[in-house]
């Protein structure tokens, strides 16, 4: 999942900008958040310490703080340096500084023109979500869902154990900070998912990797967050 930053301190225009991406986003299912929309980029950054995934930066120039867009965008590029860096300001002239402050923005999106700006940031959207996917899988292993009409990437470090839904022929996916039903089997999945995945129940395929302690005697299985996930005593010994 990419998560959304929006930093302008103008509310009027941050709350059209935040408004736009949201109506994106939903209208166009896309696997991304918005975490956070200030005035103030040092907030911005404190947020950005804490996040775990990649993101998308919609940023201002002119902030009116002692820290402008461009050395924002700097300070983004050390926290995340694979991160999607868009700016969206009034002052076309100073584009060039994107090159001179080397923050390789991703798109530069002027705001005179609101319906140009739209399209601007539905292009930059779908592009930062298209350029994540496919860096995602070339550089680590990763799970890779439709439904509902969306395409959801979840690392394999990120799963926990995937579980019998008591849908027809779906299945829950328990990653560390969400959970996805979908059309699967764990037949299907213990077939299809590599070695660091072990049936323990005929109705969980849990990673091992992700296991914090196996309570042998009550056949329950803990995982890093807290989760629990049962354990069949035929199934125990392969775990």
């Amino acid at each position: 999942m990419l998560d959304i930053f929006v930093c302008e301190d103008n509310a009027v225009q941050r709350q059209a900008i935040v408004q736009t991406i949201q109506n994106i986003v939903l209208i166009e299912e896309l696997d991304m958040q918005l975490v956070l929309d200030t005035e103030d980029p040092h907030v911005l950054l404190v947020k950005l310490k804490a996040s775990r995934n990649t993101g998308i930066y919609f940023l201002d120039i002119d902030l009116g703080s002692n820290m402008n867009g461009m050395k924002l965008a700097q300070q983004i590029r050390y926290f995340d340096p694979r991160g999607f860096i868009i700016f969206i300001t009034a002052h076309s002239e100073l584009s060039y500084m994107t090159f001179q402050y080397r923050v390789e923005a991703m798109d530069f999106i002027l705001k005179d023109n609101p319906a140009e700006a739209e399209i601007k940031i539905r292009e930059c959207l779908s592009n930062a979500m298209e350029r994540y996917t496919l860096q995602t899988n070339r550089t680590q292993k990763v799970y890779t869902i439709k439904t509902c009409g969306r395409t959801i990437s979840i690392d394999h470090a990120d799963i926990l154990f995937f579980e019998t839904s008591s849908n027809i022929h779906k299945v829950i996916l328990h990653a560390k900070d969400r959970q996805i039903e979908f059309f699967s089997t764990i037949k299907e999945l213990s077939n299809t998912l590599g070695s660091d995945f072990v049936r323990c129940h005929r109705s969980f395929l849990v990673n091992k990797k992700n296991i914090k302690e196996v309570d042998t005697k009550n056949r329950i299985i803990y995982f890093t967050n807290g989760e629990t996930c049962l354990m069949s005593t035929r199934m125990m010994k392969r775990l």
